[in-house]
């Protein structure tokens, strides 16, 4: 009786031990409201009684002074607002780009689209809430309006520019690009556990990093800038393309070399003195925690680095590293795919994946195709293995002309698309992870999904 009670005591002591070790319950969600403006409309001092509601546009600019307005009806909310953003699209018009996008300022309530004019317009109340620089032609961009949204009930805004150049964005009447205020509530979110991948970012002729900086600048989370950062790794190129774009984060950006970033430079010069400390002088390949997780960067720029075979300066690097950090959870980001079905893999990189793999990693985030896709954890020999392989992604759609083919099938690959730009943002918490996929404003592609450590 007595060995029965007892074998029972240890059977419940294993299941809450089992229970205490297990993934932590997840952070209290976050609930995103999108509400459509409920009336809009702009107003010109050229012509102060006029009203140009029937227009279907939304004007700012100096000369002369025009101001948009638009006004919310928020709803449903039940626990306080995290983030607010004021979403608007640039119409294609003659004028676009132009180099000032706007200032958005919390404004009265009290008006009607159909009898707002320039005589009797609102007045701006408190300061400014945020503003855009460069805006592009069919492109959307969102202003953080966090602080003048506080709770159900009408909110409304005013969008001005000192820019004699002006704007023009699609009002309600326009339906898919339609102004939005998307609301999120619940905790706010610390970003201390959540890593944002992409790579292949900036084309100087395109405008998807300024797409996807939107996404980064309102997602908390350390950056991780997966290689192909401009066109040809050019001082001036990461002046004007990248640093306007995705340069914004610098403070909290992790780099990653890609083959664009040597074409200008034998030795990426101008990339590794735009980073500073963060990159490794010459090297380009090290290594970090975050959130109980081991996080390594490599350089498969192999020719550039002594190599990535085995015995190499940089895989004998790693395997050391990978030792010195035995973490129960580990990742890896470099740029050139082990595996892809975008026909554009590298071979040269399965030494490093095979040491990751010997020490039992998890993840693996590449870019170089201009492309998404997920595979199933496998082996470095691109054997299936649900227990034990690592799960690689390519997040090549930082910006740069996306890849829309996949020419070369590989077996594993669970998600592909090669149409959207966007975001990888990792979630990690102890012994797991989560990943979502964050297509830029106007896509609906998406992926998501959990994993748990080996």
């Amino acid at each position: 009786m007595k060995r029965h009670a007892l074998h029972a005591g240890l059977a419940a002591l294993t299941l809450i031990a089992g229970l205490l070790t297990a993934a932590p319950p997840a952070a209290a969600a976050t609930t995103t409201f999108p509400f459509a403006a409920t009336a809009d409309s702009y107003v010109s001092s050229s012509s102060p009684n006029a009203n140009f509601n029937g227009t279907n546009s939304l004007a700012v600019g100096a000369a002369p002074t025009r101001i948009s307005y638009l006004q919310f009806t928020v709803t449903r909310l039940v626990d306080p607002v995290s983030t607010a953003r004021l979403r608007l699209h640039v119409q294609n018009t003659a004028n676009a780009p132009s180099p000032n996008g706007g200032t958005a300022q919390e404004a009265g309530t009290g008006w009607s689209e159909s009898t707002l004019t320039y005589a009797n317009r609102p007045a701006p109340v408190g300061a400014p809430l945020a503003s855009l620089a460069t805006v592009r032609a069919n492109t959307w961009y969102e202003l953080d309006v966090t602080s003048a949204v506080t709770g159900n009930g009408l909110v409304a805004f005013a969008l001005s520019s000192t820019n004699p150049d002006g704007a023009f964005y699609d009002s309600r009447e326009s339906g898919t690009y339609a102004p939005m205020l998307v609301i999120t509530t619940g905790p706010p979110q610390t970003g201390d556990n959540v890593l944002l991948n992409a790579g292949d970012i900036s084309a100087c002729s395109t405008t998807g990093a300024t797409q996807t900086a939107q996404i980064v600048a309102r997602e908390p989370g350390t950056v991780m800038a997966g290689g192909d950062l401009t066109d040809s790794g050019t001082a001036a190129q990461l002046a004007d393309c990248y640093d306007p774009t995705w340069g914004q984060f610098k403070d909290r950006t992790k780099p990653i070399l890609g083959n664009h970033d040597y074409i200008s430079s034998t030795t990426a010069k101008p990339t590794f003195d735009y980073f500073g400390a963060v990159l490794p002088p010459g090297k380009g390949y090290y290594s970090f925690d975050k959130a109980g997780w081991h996080i390594v960067v490599l350089n498969t720029n192999c020719s550039r680095v002594g190599g990535c075979q085995a015995g190499s300066p940089q895989e004998k690097w790693l395997r050391a590293d990978l030792a010195a950090h035995p973490n129960r959870c580990t990742l890896a980001q470099y740029h050139h795919p082990l595996f892809s079905s975008g026909g554009r893999e590298s071979s040269a990189v399965r030494p490093l994946f095979q040491a990751l793999y010997d020490a039992g990693a998890e993840i693996v985030i590449n870019g170089h195709n201009h492309q998404y896709e997920r595979f199933a954890p496998q082996n470095p020999a691109g054997v299936a293995e649900p227990d034990r392989g690592i799960r690689e992604w390519v997040v090549g759609t930082g910006g740069r002309p996306l890849m829309s083919t996949f020419p070369a099938p590989a077996a594993n690959s669970q998600v592909k698309n090669g149409t959207t730009f966007g975001v990888l943002k990792l979630t990690l918490s102890t012994n797991a992870y989560s990943w979502q996929f964050l297509p830029v404003a106007g896509k609906t592609f998406t992926d998501s999904g959990t994993g748990t450590c080996h």
